[in-house]
């Protein structure tokens, strides 16, 4: 990481900080080697040249997922970039290959669920984030391609997050080749439930962390043949051993000690443990709790733990016992025996804990103490016995706690192993391997310096992974890289390691001489390695050394080297635990070979330390490595900290920065040529104006430049350690003289401007001053012309009034002589009138008398002439009279009609009589009786008349008589009285009449009165009739449901045993609608069921039935087998079926097979799931006879449930005569028969279902949905490839980046558009397919509904994981293609697109956020509300920090913004059980049998046509359309 020579003045730049490790400024001053810079916090800082790195202002707001693309690969770039995403929340960061992840110290459980899982699988690594389930996803891939065993190394420090990364990786590849293990437990499960038990056993407290891990563990996940997990292993390595007997302030020994001393009081007393601080294993340290630990709450979860991985009842005590026993065994110490160089018991409290250590071992105490205090030696000669003095004593105590407690460890792991299963046939595997990290204490003794030497190892192994990845990246961009350094720490493990001569072998030499001590040690070591450039003596220490690792200088400290190294194999220990008489502890220690039994033979933790490691390094370098360091951002485990020193020193001990070293060596900036082009064309646009290759440009701009020792590759561009900041420097020149130009020009612009205002205010001004001027001089002229019209209209004024007063006096005159003339005028009328009048009046009276003397004359001559006349009559009169005869028979005839009349009217007034008394009833009469009696009075009127009329001129005609006779006048008297009687009559008569009509208009008020009464009560008892409908229906749908369960849930209690079993179902309750009950019945099925009563001897004509239905049924198979198409819009298949059905009754019988037979035959028919128009045709049929079943089919029992509520109309005329025909079955049977039976839903008979109809209508249901999803799930698989090409726009080419931008562009868009116009034509072909097979539109729409909601989660969810395409050009380009989404919605129209535009909502929004401008002013409220309401918080969030402008270079949402988002998603990450940002795609079925029900229009099933095969069957007959 070599400093760029091309700092220049305002070049911005990084440079050291004491507090921030790295800051960002820019260079004000550069004196020779020393660079003046003004940081962003204010200070000027004064470094050296060498130690100044440029910093890229280019780089991306939210940091670049994969820091090889880094245009400035270095320290303070890595550690920017990491504290970037690490503030969004974005934890995992690639190098290369090689994943970073930064522990958040939070719930993201987002990142984890299903869903996400779903998305890596199969994915191309780096085509989404950066993310663990990426690197499992591709060693699980390799794995399956090549059959190579790949291998995962998880590292990091205490804290970092390396277990819960080893779970997740755990996690994932059991979700890809996830299998049940025992009882149930994935193998997942069993791994991750074995991790209280070696945490129990394996983790202490150290400084940084309160649980580590002091042990590596390489879990192997086994596979077989096809990918499915077969079995796993844990591989345990380098248990620190000499932790059980030394331990150092604050850190505490392994948990299972502190745990049992914890444990409950009986189990202390069993053991006779008490406190810690009693043990000289646990009181070395003055740390024996842990904050926020019960350890008694963790020993009962480790026993649970224990029970869950197999270990027995028994095993647990024993393990316990063996764990006490080491306490008790610490507390053994050793006084100076009698003799020299002897030992012996110290006291009775070493004395007590021997004897406890013994009968908890079940060993021999004497024997204990033996092979504590004394070794046998084998000579040739003799076996000699010598006593150890108290120092060796203890080493020997140290020695056998150390075996003994490895041992068991290893039993552990052995049973955890065992309880897992492993599969030895396995051929593949994939190791995860969790190993503690680099430390460096500010002391570290010999356990640092092991854990140290792995990581060398580890780093090693790393670095030439690192190498091998580069190499493969020149090899596959074909250039020349012979002469990279590689750069290796070989020299620092031969200094640990080497034979002889390393550290450990000198150690070992150390340990095997019993006078050395520490210091010859040291020196030893000093006088050894003082040439070692590795190797540093300190200058103030004669005791501790330094060793220059690859993640810095570690100081270690000798002290207790020797006694933490040494590991004597006793022979004794051996025998003593082997004559154990407990089988557990036997069991730990086999029988030894003969030839290592005789004697003690010394053994070094280092050296076993440096095998176990070997072996480990062995396994990984036969597996394909990939890598993940896990790094802990701050050390008090909390969330939003980022602390930059500890980051540094964690990746330097990770080997992070050490590749990036490696990358260095090489070619540390790496760019694709179209890349390269967008960011340095300008230094060449002459290159950019021709017509060259992308190579060829990119080949001529390094070239005008004048660089040396670049690469160029296929794709890409190599530029070595410095090269791109000189061309940035270039670039910089470039883009200032163009800014100096745009200066130059808006500064003209701007003087420009600022003259044009200047003359602008000037003209003005003078347009002021000369409006004031004209105004002034136009009100002079305007007063002016003002007392000119004032004169004017003063002399008008005085002429008028002068010309008014003579016109008043001229007026006044001519009115006096005007009014002396009339009035001299007037009197003479007045007197000439009265003239007049005068001579009137005379004349009047002259006339008047004379008119009286003629009318007087005139009286006198009428006078006489009549009483001439008189006289003349009177003598005519007399002459008449004497004609009698004439009179009497007038007379009699008279008399005779008057008997008659008087005989009738006592008749009329019987008839009176009875009327009164039945005048309701005999109204009709009463009429009759009055018209006949009307013309026969009218008769003998008419009568009368004629006869008057005869009489007078029967008088006129005779002649006159003077003689009078007294009989004429008794005769006319006799006529007189007859007349008034006969007028009485009448008078009667009309009263007669008057009282009718009031009865008839009373009854007639009545009548009408009773109609409307009649009227209102049938409303009434239609309402009631209604209501006690409705209310059976739903008590029906009730009953059904209750029944149907009843029915379904005894399914395999009403199945006979001897019967076929029928085929399994997914029973669903559905809930049929009632209508109207017309119990028809068929004289075929009326003779069947009478047969069916009959004895047994009838039983061949029953055989003939069943025969003749037995075909009738193979023939309906067979020809709904067919396509049979449709009528009018009705599948003729599913109406056949139905009127079969019905006609046959088989949805009442108990056992049939035809409903079986029908289920297979569309089984059959489905079997090719890529034949969408067969699955319409087949999802039309179904959904059609599933309506015409929910209409018709009810449960057993329903009916009769509330009879007493069912209302009859048996009370009125038309209920007598409905409730006949509802009781004459052979007429509903006839019309049933015509076909009137049938016609549509609402005339449908409902029918009590057996349970044979109600399975076959739940199998139906269940195929309607299978169909259903078969088409919806076909349509997917069709436009889901297109979909991942619609989502990322094309890249514009080079020739757009000068000109011809909209050229380029329209091609791209035209690119873009033609996937989305194949998604269209997709769905035009579904809907056309749909719409042929007059498929129900509710279906229609909800296939497209959930289409368009794949559309919409695939599309959204794409955008969110990759960066790439939360860009603006990209939301352009989807909105651009959304739109032909809309337009396809509109030209379907509602009926059959639905709501499916709505589904789109989500992306939408997500791109109108992309393309609107001015985002940095948006306020989170508009943003929330407004443009993105329906978008989660962290959703918005997502694609916030993702967004990037590569059109016009804008920026994203402001800094408060981004800052509330991550407040509101801590609140809600608070409440919620997961916050996740990405969308499920539902794959449920969206409707019931109810929503088909409801939304599907009637069907007319009664003029449907038989299909030809059986139209001429006679036992189809029913099926013909009948006439009415």
């Amino acid at each position: 990481m070599a400093a760029p020579v091309n700092i220049i003045v305002d070049s911005h730049v990084w440079v050291e900080d004491p507090v921030d490790a790295w800051v960002d400024g820019e260079v004000s001053r550069i004196n020779g080697e020393e660079v003046h810079v003004r940081t962003t916090n204010g200070k000027t800082v004064v470094a050296n040249i060498s130690k100044v790195f440029p910093k890229d202002t280019e780089a991306p707001p939210g940091g670049v997922d994969d820091m090889t693309k880094l245009s400035y690969l270095h320290e303070p770039g890595v550690l920017s970039n990491l504290a970037t995403r690490y503030e969004l929340n974005e934890i995992y960061t690639y190098t290369g290959n090689i994943l970073i992840a930064v522990n958040p110290f939070q719930r993201l459980p987002h990142l984890y669920d299903t869903h996400m899982m779903e998305q890596y699988k199969g994915a191309a690594f780096g085509e989404l984030s950066p993310h663990v389930f990426a690197v499992a996803d591709v060693a699980y891939r390799e794995m399956i391609k090549e059959g190579k065993s790949n291998s995962i190394l998880v590292s990091g420090e205490s804290g970092a997050g390396k277990t819960e990364t080893t779970k997740m990786l755990m996690r994932y590849l059991a979700y890809l080749g996830g299998r049940s293990g025992v009882e149930g437990r994935t193998v997942e499960q069993q791994v991750l439930e074995s991790n209280p038990v070696l945490e129990a056993f394996g983790n202490a407290k150290t400084v940084r962390n309160n649980n580590s891990s002091r042990f590596g563990k390489f879990v192997e996940i086994q596979f077989d043949k096809n990918g499915r997990i077969s079995g796993a292993a844990v591989r345990t390595y380098l248990l620190e051993r000499s932790r059980v007997c030394q331990i150092s302030d604050p850190e505490r020994n392994y948990h299972c000690f502190y745990l049992l001393c914890a444990a409950p009081p009986e189990d202390k007393e069993k053991y006779k443990l008490g406190n810690p601080k009693d043990f000289h294993y646990l009181n070395q340290s003055n740390c024996y709790e842990l904050d926020g630990v019960n350890d008694a709450h963790e020993y009962l979860a480790t026993r649970r733990a224990m029970d869950i991985v197999g270990i027995s009842e028994e095993e647990q005590e024993a393990i316990f016992r063996v764990v006490a026993a080491i306490l008790h065994l610490g507390n053994v110490n050793f006084a100076k025996g009698e003799e020299v160089d002897s030992s012996e018991i110290k006291d009775e409290n070493s004395r007590f804990h021997l004897n406890m250590t013994a009968e908890l071992l079940k060993c021999d105490v004497k024997s204990l103490e033996d092979a504590l205090i004394k070794r046998v030696m084998v000579t040739p000669e003799e076996v000699i016995t010598r006593t150890l003095d108290p120092v060796a004593a203890l080493s020997s105590r140290d020695a056998l706690a150390k075996t003994v407690y490895s041992r068991l460890f290893d039993w552990l792991v052995d049973k955890i192993n065992n309880s897992i299963g492993q599969d030895p046939n396995s051929k593949s595997l994939i190791g995860v391997l969790d190993i503690y990290g680099f430390e460096s204490f500010k002391f570290n003794s010999f356990e640092q310096f092991c854990i140290n030497f792995t990581n060398e190892k580890l780093q090693q192994h790393f670095n030439q992974h690192v190498f091998k990845m580069e190499q493969e990246e020149y090899t596959k961009e074909e250039i020349n890289w012979s002469y990279i350094e590689f750069v290796d720490n070989q020299d620092v493990l031969d200094l640990i390691e080497k034979k002889p001569g390393g550290i450990i072998a000198l150690l070992d030499e150390a340990c095997m001489f019993p006078k050395s001590t520490h210091e010859t040690f040291a020196q030893k070591l000093y006088q050894t390695f003082k040439n070692n450039k590795r190797f540093i003596k300190p200058k103030l220490s004669r005791t501790s050394f330094t060793i220059s690792h690859y993640a810095g200088e570690v100081i270690y400290l000798a002290d207790q080297f020797l006694d933490k190294n040494k590991d004597y194999v006793v022979a004794e220990h051996q025998g003593l635990l082997t004559a154990s008489k407990c089988p557990f502890v036997v069991g730990l220690f086999p029988p030894l070979p003969e030839e290592t039994s005789k004697s003690s033979k010394f053994s070094s933790i280092g050296s076993r330390f440096k095998s176990q490691l070997q072996s480990l390094m062995e396994t990984l370098s036969s597996t394909e490595p990939h890598y993940i360091r896990c790094v802990k951002p701050n050390n008090v485990l909390k969330p939003a900290i980022f602390e930059n020193f500890n980051i540094i020193q964690q990746l330097r001990c990770g080997g992070v920065l050490e590749a990036i070293r490696i990358s260095c060596a090489g070619y540390p900036t790496r760019r694709t040529f179209y890349e390269f082009l967008h960011r340095f064309g300008v230094l060449a646009p002459e290159v950019l104006d021709g017509n060259y290759d992308d190579k060829t440009a990119c080949q001529m701009i390094l070239d005008k430049r004048g660089l040396k020792g670049y690469q160029i590759g296929k794709t890409k561009v190599f530029l070595r350690a410095g090269q791109m900041a000189e061309l940035d420097a270039r670039r910089a020149e470039v883009l200032g003289n163009a800014a100096r130009t745009i200066q130059w020009q808006i500064r003209a612009h701007m003087a420009r401007k600022e003259f044009i205002e200047l003359r602008r205010a000037a003209i003005q001004l003078q347009s002021y001053l000369r409006g004031i001027y004209a105004r002034k001089l136009y009100e002079e002229l305007r007063q002016e012309a003002a007392a000119i019209k004032i004169q004017k209209n003063f002399r008008r004024y005085i002429g008028r009034t002068s010309y008014l007063s003579l016109l008043s006096s001229a007026i006044t005159l001519q009115t006096g002589l005007r009014a002396m003339t009339a009035r001299n005028e007037y009197r003479f009328r007045k007197q000439t009138k009265a003239a007049v009048l005068i001579q009137a009046h005379l004349r009047g009276l002259i006339a008047f008398s004379y008119y009286k003397s003629l009318q007087r004359a005139a009286i006198v001559t009428q006078c006489g002439w009549r009483q001439r006349i008189a006289r003349r009559e009177l003598r005519m009169l007399k002459m008449a009279a004497r004609e009698t005869g004439a009179l009497k028979e007038a007379k009699d005839k008279l008399e005779k009609r008057v008997e008659e009349l008087t005989w009738r009217l006592q008749l009329e007034k019987r008839m009176r009589t009875d009327l009164e008394e039945e005048r309701a009833q005999e109204i009709a009469k009463l009429q009759e009786s009055l018209h006949t009696m009307r013309t026969q009075v009218e008769e003998a009127n008419a009568a009368v008349v004629k006869e008057r009329e005869a009489a007078r001129k029967a008088i006129e005609e005779a002649p006159p008589v003077i003689k009078e006779t007294p009989v004429l006048v008794q005769d006319t008297e006799k006529i007189n009285s007859l007349t008034a009687e006969v007028e009485s009559l009448k008078a009667l008569l009309s009263s007669e009449k008057q009282a009718a009509e009031e009865a008839r208009k009373a009854s007639s008020d009545a009548e009408s009165r009773n109609t409307e009464l009649t009227k209102k009560l049938e409303d009434a008892e239609k309402k009631v009739d209604q209501l006690q409908d409705s209310v059976q229906r739903l008590e029906e749908k009730l009953s059904n449901s209750e029944s149907e369960n009843q029915v379904l849930r005894q399914q395999a209690l009403t199945m006979s045993p001897t019967g076929k079993a029928r085929p399994k179902t997914v029973i669903i309750q559905r809930t049929p609608e009632n209508g109207n009950v017309l119990n028809g019945e068929t004289k075929d099925m009326t003779l069947a069921i009478s047969n069916a009563r009959e004895p047994e001897s009838e039983e061949k004509p029953q055989k003939s039935l069943n025969e003749k239905q037995q075909e009738n049924q193979d023939l309906l198979i067979k020809c709904i087998s067919q396509d049979l198409g449709f009528s009018g819009g009705r599948p003729v298949a599913a109406c056949v079926i139905y009127k079969c059905l019905l006609h046959w009754r088989s949805f009442e019988v108990e056992r049939t097979s035809i409903f079986d037979r029908i289920i297979q035959t569309i089984a059959s028919a489905i079997e090719v799931p890529d034949n969408n128009d067969l699955l319409a045709y087949w999802l039309s049929n179904t959904s059609t006879l599933l309506l015409l079943l929910q209409h018709t089919l009810k449960a057993s029992g329903a009916a009769s449930l509330t009879p007493q509520r069912r209302r009859t109309a048996s009370a009125s005329l038309f209920g007598r005569m409905s409730q006949g025909l509802r009781a004459s079955p052979q007429s509903a049977g006839l019309s049933f028969l015509n076909g009137r039976g049938l016609g549509r839903l609402d005339d449908l008979r409902q029918v009590e279902a057996k349970y044979p109809a109600l399975l076959f209508k739940q199998q139906l249901t269940a195929f309607l949905e299978k169909i259903y999803g078969m088409i919806r799930d076909n349509l997917k698989k069709e436009i889901s490839p297109l979909l991942g090409l619609c989502i990322q726009a094309p890249r514009t080419s080079r020739g757009s980046l000068v000109k011809g931008r909209s050229q380029a562009n329209a091609v791209a868009q035209q690119a873009l558009i033609a996937h989305w116009q194949s998604i269209v034509k997709n769905l035009n072909n579904y809907l056309k397919i749909m719409r042929a097979n007059y498929m129900p539109p509710f279906l229609v729409r909800k296939v497209f509904t959930q289409i368009f909601s794949f559309i919409n989660v695939q599309l959204f969810n794409s955008l969110l994981l990759r960066r790439e395409c939360c860009s603006f050009s990209n939301g352009e380009y989807v909105k651009a293609g959304l739109a032909e989404l809309e337009q396809w919605c509109y030209q379907a129209t509602e009926e059959y697109a639905g709501t499916a535009w709505d589904e789109l909502k989500h992306i939408r929004q997500a791109v109108g956020f992309l393309v609107i401008h001015q985002k940095p002013k948006k306020t989170l409220n508009e943003i929330t509300k407004e443009l993105c309401p329906v978008l989660s918080i962290q959703q918005l969030y997502r694609i916030s920090t993702m967004y990037w402008d590569d059109k016009y270079g804008t920026h994203s949402v402001s800094s408060d913004v981004i800052s509330s988002m991550r407040v509101l998603m801590t609140e809600d990450s608070n409440n919620t059980v997961s916050s996740s940002f990405l969308l499920d795609d539902d794959s449920s079925i969206p409707f019931t049998v109810d929503d088909i029900s409801k939304s599907m229009q009637q069907v007319d099933i009664t003029d449907i046509d038989p299909p030809p095969l059986i139209r001429e069957n006679s036992g189809f007959g029913f099926l013909l359309p009948r006439t009415e």
